[in-house]
């Protein structure tokens, strides 16, 4: 009897835990806004200052819009900065990146689109394709590398780091990685239309759902042209159809999308490119990448990649939309 009594009591302490309940946070990330809902017994107060405490660190080593950043000291050329392990994470997903897209992601563009007046310095002239030119001298990951012994960068004059592609996934990651390690399994991560979702959504049981964009609408109108169930993966999407400036002389479009390989800004075939991805700054990346390579390349790292989830629209040679999705996309879609 007495051992039936304690089994009683200790089943009530364990059952008496706390209640994991859903956690709504809004605020200000990476220049554009985040949304997070979790399941977890921390109130959220301080979920909400841990996650903007996460942002500022973030942003003080790979924001180009802090001018006393990590990076901002770096592209004013001091190479005394020590870089710390977000800035070498950034960098290394970056190199990893671009070999797998053949150079079509570069974070070394920085220059063409400070030129281009897509930095942090608004430029009212679009530049001659000459200044262009001369500006590829300094694109290429070949030209910034890191000492392992005392961790400074040393970057060739006129080279200009911008992690914008890639940094906002990354923040995303490093919020859900650290949720995790609160011990919250179920959340997802919303930064400027950029996912990070693990779990599920337990107060309906069912996986997380969100929509992705279509970018067959005017400038200031939205809408969703699919929509799909998400769980244990991240998404980044891609779009030249907001962000792009035309030259007031020439009627010239420059989109925000640079090719490294040929330093310009220029509109192909696809208009908007989603990818799904273990991390959200690999989907971040390479959708990026796919916006700058076009249509046929974009199917070759596809066809080399079959890891990857991906969804693009695109014009046809009667400029007509049409959207490719892989295989994997096809029973999701809701």
């Amino acid at each position: 009897m007495r051992f039936f009594v304690c089994l009683v009591v200790l089943l009530t302490v364990i059952g008496c835990g706390p209640k994991e309940e859903l956690r709504v946070l809004y605020g200000n990330a990476f220049g554009t806004t985040y949304a997070i809902k979790c399941y977890s017994s921390l109130e959220a107060p301080s979920l909400q200052r841990e996650v903007d405490s996460l942002v500022q660190g973030v942003n003080a080593s790979i924001s180009t819009y802090d001018p006393q950043s990590i990076i901002s000291q770096i592209n004013r050329g001091d190479s005394t900065v020590v870089a710390d392990h977000y800035f070498k994470e950034v960098l290394y997903l970056s190199r990893e990146v671009n070999r797998a897209t053949f150079g079509f992601f570069d974070p070394t563009v920085g220059s063409i689109g400070n030129a281009l007046g897509f930095g942090p310095k608004r430029i009212m002239s679009i530049p001659e394709d000459r200044v262009l030119d001369s500006l590829c001298q300094f694109v290429g990951l070949e030209l910034v590398s890191i000492s392992e012994q005392t961790g400074v960068i040393k970057i060739e004059p006129g080279v200009y780091l911008d992690f914008n592609a890639i940094g906002k996934g990354y923040g995303i990651d490093v919020i859900g990685r650290h949720l995790e390690q609160l011990g919250i399994k179920d959340y997802i991560v919303e930064v400027g239309g950029e996912i990070r979702a693990m779990g599920q959504n337990n107060g309906k049981k069912k996986p997380w759902i969100i929509g992705i964009e279509s970018p067959e609408v005017q400038q200031d109108g939205r809408s969703i042209d699919k929509v799909l169930a998400i769980e244990n993966q991240s998404l980044a999407s891609s779009g030249n159809y907001r962000k792009f400036r035309v030259d007031s002389i020439t009627g010239r479009k420059f989109v925000h999308t640079i090719n490294p390989l040929t330093c310009r800004a220029e509109e192909n075939s696809i208009t908007s490119a989603s990818v799904w991805a273990s991390t959200c700054a690999q989907a971040d990346a390479y959708a990026t990448a796919i916006m700058a390579m076009g249509l046929e390349r974009a199917k070759d790292l596809i066809d080399a990649r079959p890891d990857l989830t991906v969804y693009f629209t695109y014009h046809d040679v009667n400029h007509q939309p049409q959207w490719f999705a892989t295989p994997d996309l096809l029973t999701r879609f809701q």
